[in-house]
């Protein structure tokens, strides 16, 4: 058993224990409690703080965050070993064998001089493994629960593979303004389930032009959203100002607000030029 008081580093093995110690009869009322499904969001939400320590570089941050998402694979793992289903070591096992079966041109005969070429192989070992014998396979294979502009990418580059993508960005651009049209014409007529799926159209077709335009389209969702709030800030600053109530103001004095904000950040990005 850990004497927690008495030592001054821990390992892994310490953390396996830890989780243990807190599941069990005495330990921490609210981790007993704890089931896969009520600790799903805290995942998600661990792995995005993880993710936002990496896009500001903050090292220790992303240690902390490595950590917390760290504690929740441990929590998950000690979940299945009470129900004698597996633990946190026939994971690791398991992931061990599948990094070296996918690595043939690093544990094997197979070669790969660049990335593309070990991409390569590792997707063909993927699907002979997970006996998907089609590339619909490998597309349904995609995780429903990714963010939907990372799904409609990774969807997207299965089909590049076999050839099934456009010759460039501006195919995609004039698809992408024949589904804008479609969608014009869904609205016009007001059928709900239409607008939908020509929205969908859209999106998926915008994630198109970003994939071949080498641009991450989830990260530049993050970034519109950062300019729009940064934007939206300077708008409601300037109306407090000048003792525009932004609730009563009409949509015509707010969007020339915006149009004086985003001159202003054009003219600050410029070097004041």
């Amino acid at each position: 058993m850990i004497d927690y008081k008495q030592k001054e580093t821990y390992d892994f093995d310490d953390l396996v224990e830890i989780v243990t110690l807190l599941r069990a009869p005495g330990g921490c009322p609210w981790d007993r409690e704890q089931t896969h499904r009520s600790i799903r969001r805290n995942f998600i939400e661990e792995v995005y703080e993880a993710v936002e320590a990496i896009d500001t570089n903050d090292t220790a941050l992303l240690r902390e965050e490595l950590g917390d998402v760290l504690l929740q694979i441990a929590l998950h793992c000690e979940m299945e070993r009470e129900a004698g289903s597996f633990d946190i070591h026939d994971v690791c096992d398991e992931l061990c064998k599948k990094l070296i079966i996918r690595h043939p041109h690093v544990f094997g005969d197979v070669s790969a001089s660049d990335s593309e070429q070990a991409l390569a192989s590792w997707d063909a070992v993927k699907m002979k493994t997970k006996s998907q014998t089609t590339y619909t396979e490998a597309m349904r294979s995609v995780s429903k629960a990714l963010p939907s502009l990372m799904r409609g990418e990774k969807v997207q580059k299965k089909a590049a593979k076999v050839g099934f993508d456009w010759d460039g960005p501006v195919g995609a651009m004039t698809k992408l303004n024949e589904e804008c049209h479609e969608l014009d014409v869904a609205i016009e007529l007001g059928n709900r389930e239409n607008q939908v799926e020509e929205i969908g159209d859209v999106l998926f077709t915008v994630v198109n032009v970003a994939r071949l335009l080498h641009i991450d389209s989830e990260h530049a969702m993050e970034l519109a959203c950062d300019k729009f709030i940064n934007r939206f800030g300077m708008v409601e600053q300037l109306a407090a100002e000048r003792g525009i109530d932004m609730q009563q103001a009409s949509l015509s004095q707010l969007d020339s607000l915006w149009e004086e904000v985003k001159i202003l950040q054009k003219h600050q990005t410029n070097g004041g030029k």
